[in-house]
């Protein structure tokens, strides 16, 4: 055998320490001591180090400043003599991400020879090689995460195109900035970036954002968006380099700006992994058959986990394929199918944008009921002065059952959360509304949503406290 050939056969090799590597590494150490995992480039996940973490630190410090706006209405004066200080700003994301980036890491600090730096390909469903050397695995997981996708010809534009792996590196923020792509990173971020004092200009190749189908939600989403910052829809942004800055034009719009923020979304970590060397057919993404339910490959002992698979580039969902990929791998029988969450995704927008369970294009309308609620004059939003948004609920026609929903509502974090639960529990709008509403809450508009998909049900009983019907006015509903 060569020399750079490791003798033994390992229980499980993983590929990749992020959210998904690091997931499937806990489940795998609890069965067996004889693998090892191996990450290129810097240790700790995406979510810690460029993504879900400093994003929010920064969406904290521009909406604690935006909060001077409504100063005046609550009788606090001196609103604007406030300023921003744009570089104490990025420190402290810094800061932060640095301790997030920390925590991860030692996840892996007690591993010693077994966490491995370097870039792994596959020679084999049972072989990976990595700095010259080649192990051999009876399970191999793949975890390898996403990249920000940027367009070749934008990767000569240097440092004034930005995504999000560069952002939070900067120590300033230019005057006047472009985002490109109003997916969930893309809105978060121009926002975030206009309530700090940047003029930005945002594009979106398609007409919904935020991951938004309901066309009502949309609507009212891109409306409170566009008086923030302006906000261009439906064509393709081309960008040229002109002397110091960007030239941005999509379809009538053409802009220069001083930098712009690549936002289209992030593409599985497979080149030169060697997927092809496994001996199945890959899709025209280069990707294998992967069932989302044991996270195998095909028939094969691979698993792929988290972004690179490309289902759904959310962390807790990263976080159970992960768990699924480490049990399963460390199985001598066969894989195990597990029952996947209810699905829940957020952006961080203000107001909130989430969409839960079945999304409004998946629905069939002759089956599904639709119940409404916009927070213009909900009680305790215009107590705070968090008076705009509406949110949309679905449910089954013939049982009452709630399906799904879409938002862009104060608090949608937390009322995304409750939706969630009860599709998960399958429960009706009858059973919700039998659930006590305190007063006064933002989730009385969502029961204002239930009584109102309520309405179009059979009554059940005369008895049934779910019949307990609106008052009609703001003070009490």
């Amino acid at each position: 055998m060569d020399r750079n050939t490791m003798k033994e056969t390992l229980d499980v090799v993983i590929i990749g320490a992020g959210t998904g590597g690091l997931s499937a590494l806990r489940e795998v150490r609890k069965r067996t001591q004889n693998f090892v995992i191996i990450n290129d480039g810097a240790w700790g996940t995406v979510c810690a180090r460029v993504g879900c973490m400093p994003s929010k630190a920064l969406i904290e410090a521009a909406n604690a400043y935006h909060r001077r706006s409504t100063f005046s209405e609550f009788g606090i004066q001196g609103a604007n003599s406030l300023t921003t200080d744009i570089p104490t700003v990025l420190r402290r994301v810094r800061q932060l991400r640095d301790h997030f980036v920390a925590s991860t890491v030692k996840t892996t600090d007690d591993l010693g020879r077994r966490a491995i730096s370097g870039r792994a390909r596959l020679l084999a469903p049972d072989r990976v090689e990595v700095n010259g050397q080649q192990l051999y695995a009876r399970s191999i997981i793949i975890a390898t995460g996403s990249s920000p996708i940027v367009p070749e010809p934008w990767n000569k534009l240097g440092k004034r195109l930005f995504t999000t792996d560069t952002l939070f590196e900067q120590e300033n923020l230019p005057t006047r900035m472009a985002v490109l792509g109003m997916g969930p990173i893309g809105v978060e971020m121009a926002q975030a970036l206009s309530r700090l004092g940047v003029d930005v200009i945002a594009f979106g190749g398609n007409q919904a954002i935020g991951g938004l189908t309901d066309p009502q939600v949309n609507a009212a989403a891109i409306e409170l968006l566009g008086c923030e910052f302006s906000l261009n829809l439906g064509e393709k942004a081309d960008l040229t380099a002109i002397n110091e800055g960007l030239q941005v034009r999509a379809g009538d719009s053409e802009v220069v700006v001083d930098a712009v923020l690549a936002a289209l979304g992030r593409r599985p970590i497979i080149d030169g992994l060697g997927l092809e060397t496994l001996g199945v057919s890959l899709n025209e993404q280069g990707m294998p058959p992967i069932n989302p339910n044991t996270m195998q490959v095909a028939d094969l002992p691979i698993f792929m986990a988290g972004d690179v698979n490309g289902q759904s580039a959310i962390l807790h969902e990263a976080a159970d394929e992960g768990h699924i990929a480490g049990f399963n791998a460390t199985r001598l029988a066969a894989p195990v199918c597990f029952t996947r969450r209810t699905p829940l995704a957020i952006v961080f927008a203000d107001p909130n944008i989430a969409v839960v369970g079945s999304q409004y294009c998946a629905l069939e309308s002759a089956t599904t009921l639709v119940g409404e609620v916009t927070f213009s004059n909900q009680g305790r939003a215009r107590v705070g002065q968090h008076n705009k948004g509406i949110l949309r609920l679905y449910a089954a026609a013939d049982s009452g059952r709630l399906l799904g929903a879409e938002m862009c509502a104060p608090s949608g974090e937390h009322m995304a959360h409750l939706l969630a639960l009860a599709i998960d529990r399958s429960l009706t709008v009858r059973e919700l509304l039998h659930m006590p509403f305190y007063h006064p809450v933002l989730e009385e508009g969502l029961r204002t949503a239930l009584r109102m998909l309520a309405a179009q049900l059979p009554v059940d009983s005369e008895s049934d406290l779910a019949t307990c019907g609106a008052f009609d006015t703001e003070a009490l509903d």
